[in-house]
């Protein structure tokens, strides 16, 4: 390993994360490298790494490097891997752009979620086609302390669980998971989202992101509360034939979330590079000790 490891930070709706640029995939980020990395306090701090590899270098993207070349290597803040991460990618492409990798314009990035395409544009906002929703059969409940709720089972290539609530503060504080019911919904854990209604079409949000705690703002979350918004509003953009947008307020930022008649859908807000440096090596092997 060289003495140093080039960084960028950058956020997306203030969910921010670690960018290590690494396109021949030579870098080995452990669970606990990542997990170091992304401590807010003896570390850089963020809710994830964005490790940029290109596709046709790593085992898990070869399948994709046809279609994208770059993959989305992305990690969650206690070092697990993640399907996919929506304001991941917006920063993600951001970060390309930056590089010099790409350009203003219609881009594609893999990740293993799947192939995502993505759209820079000139006023800095990014557009990320999200894939479609799936709707598992089943009823689901959350809970938090002596209150619990009905909750929508929304799959955005990643696993949620949305409830409508009357107030943000009876999430609590999302350290911890809340307990979702029945057991067997998922078996690997859920994002959590709690929504309220600000208006037509507007609802806030919060969450707890599975292997990271609460975090400002979550791409996937977002969308998955659109679509189930959408739902209990008895909007169905494959019925009616008219896309379906929803404004999501969280607690970083807006984000902009339009279903469309054949289920595709895509979110659209900031991404942002706020700092670049160089990860010193021997401060990794220590915190790795």
């Amino acid at each position: 390993m060289s003495t140093r490891i080039a960084f960028l930070k950058g956020h997306g709706t203030e969910n921010d994360f670690v960018i290590v640029p690494d396109p021949d995939n030579a870098i080995e980020l452990s669970p606990a490298a990542v997990a170091a990395l992304c401590d807010r306090r003896a570390g850089i701090g963020g809710d994830g790494v964005l490790h940029v590899v290109r596709s046709a270098a790593h085992p898990e993207a070869r399948a994709m490097a046809g279609e994208a070349e770059w993959f989305m290597d992305y990690r969650n803040s206690d070092g697990s891997v993640a399907e996919m991460c929506g304001n991941g990618v917006r920063v993600f492409a951001r970060y390309l752009q930056r590089a010099g990798h790409v350009t203003e314009g219609d881009h594609a990035i893999a990740t293993r979620g799947g192939v995502k395409s993505v759209h820079i544009a000139k006023d800095g906002d990014v557009t990320v086609g999200m894939g479609s929703a799936r709707l598992p059969e089943g009823d689901v409940t959350v809970r938090v302390g002596e209150r619990s709720w009905p909750a929508r089972n929304v799959n955005m290539g990643n696993p949620h669980a949305v409830a409508f609530v009357s107030d943000l503060g009876h999430a609590g504080d999302l350290y911890s998971a809340p307990p979702v019911s029945p057991e067997g919904a998922y078996p690997d854990g859920a994002n959590v989202e709690f929504v309220v209604d600000r208006g037509p079409r507007h609802v806030a949000m919060r969450v707890h992101e599975r292997g990271s705690g609460e975090t400002r703002s979550c791409g996937t979350g977002a969308c998955a509360v659109a679509v189930a918004a959408a739902r209990r509003d008895g909007v169905d953009p494959a019925v009616t034939g008219t896309p379906a947008t929803y404004t999501v307020d969280l607690p970083g930022g807006r984000l902009v979330i339009t279903e469309r008649p054949d289920g595709q859908i895509e979110m659209t807000g900031p991404a942002v590079i706020v700092a670049e440096g160089e990860i010193d090596a021997e401060w990794l092997a220590n915190a790795l000790r």
